[in-house]
């Protein structure tokens, strides 16, 4: 076993777990060490019940970020989001639309094939997946989530060829399952700006992650029930500290699974919003008690897929 970790360690990798928890020197690009995400942001009605929860409770966040697609949001709804995420100087990141299982595809919904995960199949799916961004980022929006390999390598590829904004913000979802410090590399190597780790890793092993990649890590520190629904709020201070930079992300227990969302739902998805809110300001309280030295990035930090309209 001491050859296998020698080897790990020539090419750069941690050799094992780090169960020292050391604190991590890396920063985000303004020198902070955490950003703060309200995830499932479904439309403009949501944002709004967002931002004034967040003037309510005094709560400063980041970034918003959403499940349902792109595709599901007609240009006005894109626009109206763009223009807030402009004058409120937040991150608005919109996930693909087109993807596996909201496709024909049966295999992603049953119990064996859920390893599928969000991912694309075929030619087809990944050109309506790039013809989706491409509308998004016409309409102003500067940060995407990603949940399939391909399309994270063929969007970097659109950037460097200038088929696509060079400040254009890549966020790959946690629906990708990428674990280990290996995997998570390769996706930082083919385009990932930030990536989303699963709920569940121990903070040793974010630490470990954290040691090989420099993007920042996104982490659900309440985990909606399908992906498992801990509530790791004592952790924030700790995950801060070892897996700088890093978004905290508030997703919510006990909550229904509202995608795709619409209109049909917006009051329940609405509500849903504000209660993200309200649970990051019970975290962050958490966070600041037990870690008060620790730095978060102000509004309109350089590095934010800042919409342009």
């Amino acid at each position: 076993m001491e050859a296998t970790r020698n080897f790990l360690s020539r090419l750069g990798f941690p050799p094992g777990e780090y169960h020292h928890l050391p604190t991590s020197p890396k920063r985000f690009a303004d020198g902070a060490q955490y950003r703060v995400e309200i995830p499932s942001v479904e439309g403009p009605a949501c944002f709004k019940a967002v931002l004034d929860a967040c003037r309510e409770y005094g709560v400063e966040i980041q970034r918003v970020s959403q499940g349902t697609g792109i595709m599901l949001l007609t240009d006005q709804e894109i626009l109206e989001m763009a223009r807030l995420g402009k004058e409120h100087r937040l991150e608005v990141s919109l996930f693909v639309g087109p993807r596996g299982n909201w496709d024909i595809n049966a295999q992603p919904l049953t119990g064996a094939g859920r390893n599928l995960g969000v991912r694309l199949q075929g030619m087809d799916q990944l050109v309506y997946a790039l013809e989706d961004v491409k509308r998004a980022c016409t309409l102003g929006i500067r940060s995407i989530l990603v949940a399939d390999e391909g399309l994270l390598y063929l969007v970097n590829e659109m950037k460097k060829l200038g088929e696509l904004p060079a400040n254009l913000v890549v966020k790959v979802s946690v629906q990708m399952g990428q674990a280990n410090p290996v995997a998570i590399r390769l996706m930082e190597q083919i385009g990932a700006n930030t990536f989303n780790v699963p709920g569940d890793l121990t903070l040793a092993r974010l630490a470990t992650i954290r040691a090989a990649i420099d993007i920042p890590i996104d982490i659900y520190v309440e985990v909606p029930d399908d992906f498992g629904g801990f509530i790791r709020h004592y952790e924030i201070a700790e995950i801060i500290r070892v897996a700088a930079p890093v978004y905290i992300k508030f997703g919510l227990r006990n909550a229904p699974n509202i995608y795709p969302s619409g209109t049909h739902l917006e009051g329940t998805a609405v509500a849903l919003s504000r209660e993200r809110v309200r649970r990051a300001k019970l975290g962050l309280d958490l966070a600041r008690r037990y870690y008060p030295e620790a730095s978060m990035s102000q509004l309109g930090a350089p590095d934010l897929g800042i919409p342009e309209v």
